[in-house]
């Protein structure tokens, strides 16, 4: 029993999103019903909140993988490009200012 749990919740999203409360009173029923031992549930409630945790990482990092390729994809400007233009405008309105500082003394 403890093995079909363990691969349920590793196969689906749920232990991603199990809270340390839920996934405790769900060994506990399993403690109940004599499949677990107390001394295997702290054990099992690691290993499930640790598959959790990693299972969270792994979908995280899926997410900013997958929205980063739709904005390329869209031709969205990161943020990175913005601060380059904003610096180049920066140097073009210097470099203006200092033109039309020359252009008035010659004058």
């Amino acid at each position: 029993m403890k093995d079909l749990i363990s691969k349920g919740f590793s196969l689906g999203l749920g232990l991603a999103a199990a809270s340390k409360e839920q996934v405790e009173k769900l060994v506990d029923e399993l403690v109940k019903k004599g499949e677990l031992t107390k001394s295997e549930s702290n054990a099992f409630v690691n290993e499930l909140l640790e598959k959790g945790d990693k299972l969270r990482t792994e979908i995280d990092e899926m997410i900013e993988l997958r929205t980063k390729q739709l904005l390329r994809s869209l031709h969205v400007a990161t943020e990175e490009e913005i601060e380059e233009l904003r610096a180049r405008i920066v140097q073009l309105e210097e470099q203006v200012s200092t033109l039309s500082s020359s252009k008035n003394l010659k004058e």
